[in-house]
């Protein structure tokens, strides 16, 4: 038998890890951030249920973490992809936490006297985040890592911890990890609508992103659950969704539909119709893509609740005194409707993660022009790359909504312990040789019966 190695630690590949893992299989979990989880940490809750989205994902976080079989590689990149199916040689560098990972216990003591603020990526920007830190209160490993960049070096981080954790220099690591096959789970990152100026995004700070707004909404988050005008930090008595930024638009070379904005953005409408009912929110669309179980009786209720949807796309926002000026030609009355929104959210797309492509180059496998993975077969086996040997899951392949990227990733868990248990070369990838222990239990039978 030998080992998989997962490169990403998101929804998908934590639950491609943990189906390989249950199979006594060994799995080397890569992860380029400081914490596993991936972008569904970020959110609040999760559709159409409204499910507390760590509840879910916490609880799997915990699994990998004390699982034999899983080792986590934190703040690690791919370097190499060498061999063949069955015999791969991955090469990858961790690069240095400023953290003896053994000896630290995660208490935050050095986060509290630390004197530097940055910005928080966790966060999306709306927060900040000391120069030594854990990315959230569940993050996993429960460690802290200290931002070399910006840490000021005055000393009192050093000081407080107790057991001497924190470290005054470090270095990177190269580590060499033999396995049998890869499955690839990097995940995505949103569109940025700096690509499109005339929708005002860090110009008007009244424009925010779905993702800004998620970090809000979460009561875990920088205002505490509260959506605020960025501007004067009220409530805002109005608020407007714009879908498909970064989708769909061929202007900015975004030709697909990012398959959650519509529903994401149903969603959190819900949430601040249910907090908030006196809040006045539309949602400008092009088509409402409600395409899942419960997905239509979702839309239906927010309906229900009060949320206008109008079928129209602004093509600029005008900045106006005290706010901003929408003006939205509805589609299906051909009627200009004038809006003055307090605030106003960017459905921004999903697009690959930044480092699909250099690492599609390391493993040598091929991208579609979209930049996500071209696999075997578009609609057939959406798990198989053309490179025998590596699967592909979750975002890494097309947008996906957390239930497909859970299943995708037990998809692609299931072909790399195939791979691991006996590979086999074949055009089509890499599958086992199968034994016959039921036509042997068959014959048996018959022996018995005569």
């Amino acid at each position: 038998m030998g080992n998989v190695v997962v490169i990403g630690a998101g929804v998908a590949g934590i639950q491609a890890a943990l189906d390989i893992a249950s199979h006594g299989i060994h799995v080397d979990l890569i992860e380029r951030e400081p914490t596993i989880g991936g972008h569904m940490a970020m959110l609040d809750k999760t559709f159409p249920t409204n499910d507390c989205s760590m509840c879910i994902l916490s609880p799997k976080m915990v699994d990998v973490s004390r699982h034999p079989n899983i080792t986590i590689h934190t703040c690690t990149d791919v370097e190499k992809v060498e061999g063949e199916a069955g015999h791969f040689r991955v090469t990858v560098k961790k690069h240095p936490r400023y953290i003896d990972e053994t000896t630290c216990t995660g208490c935050g003591d050095c986060v509290l006297v630390c004197p530097v603020e940055v910005y928080n990526r966790f966060d999306a920007g709306i927060g900040v985040r000391k120069a030594i830190y854990k990315p959230h209160p569940q993050a996993v490993p429960d460690i802290v890592v200290r931002d070399q960049e910006h840490c000021i070096e005055c000393g009192l981080c050093y000081d407080v911890c107790g057991p001497g954790s924190v470290k005054r220099e470090d270095t990177e690591k190269e580590i060499v990890i033999d396995a049998a096959s890869i499955v690839l789970a990097t995940g995505y990152e949103v569109f940025n609508p700096k690509k499109k100026p005339q929708l005002g995004h860090l110009t008007l700070p009244d424009v925010i992103t779905s993702l800004e707004l998620e970090r809000m909404i979460n009561a875990g988050g920088p205002t505490g659950g509260k959506v605020l005008r960025l501007s004067t930090g009220e409530k805002p008595k109005s608020i407007i969704f714009l879908q498909c930024v970064g989708s769909r638009d061929m202007t900015v070379d975004r030709p697909y539909c990012s398959c959650v904005c519509c529903m994401q953005a149903i969603k959190n409408a819900i949430l601040i119709k249910e907090k908030s009912p006196d809040t006045d929110v539309t949602i400008c669309y092009m088509d409402i893509r409600s395409f899942g179980k419960g997905y239509e009786e979702y839309y239906e209720r927010a309906k229900a609740l009060g949320v206008r949807f109008l079928r129209g796309m602004p093509s600029d926002i005008i900045p106006d005194k005290g706010g901003q000026i929408v003006q939205v030609e509805n589609t299906e009355t051909a009627e200009v409707t004038v809006m003055h929104p307090d605030l106003v959210v960017l459905s921004v797309g999903m697009e690959p993660a930044p480092s699909l492509a250099t690492l599609a180059e390391k493993s040598g496998i091929p991208l579609e022009e979209s930049g996500f993975v071209k696999t075997v077969h578009d609609a057939l086996d959406t798990t198989t790359t053309l490179r025998p040997g590596i699967y592909v899951a979750g975002t890494a392949v097309a947008p996906k909504d957390i239930p497909d990227s859970v299943s995708s990733g037990g998809s692609a868990a299931m072909r790399a312990y195939r791979d691991a248990v006996a590979p086999v070369n074949t055009p089509y990838g890499t599958i086992p040789e199968r034994p016959e222990p039921v036509r042997e239990h068959r014959k048996t039978a018959r022996s018995r019966s005569e």
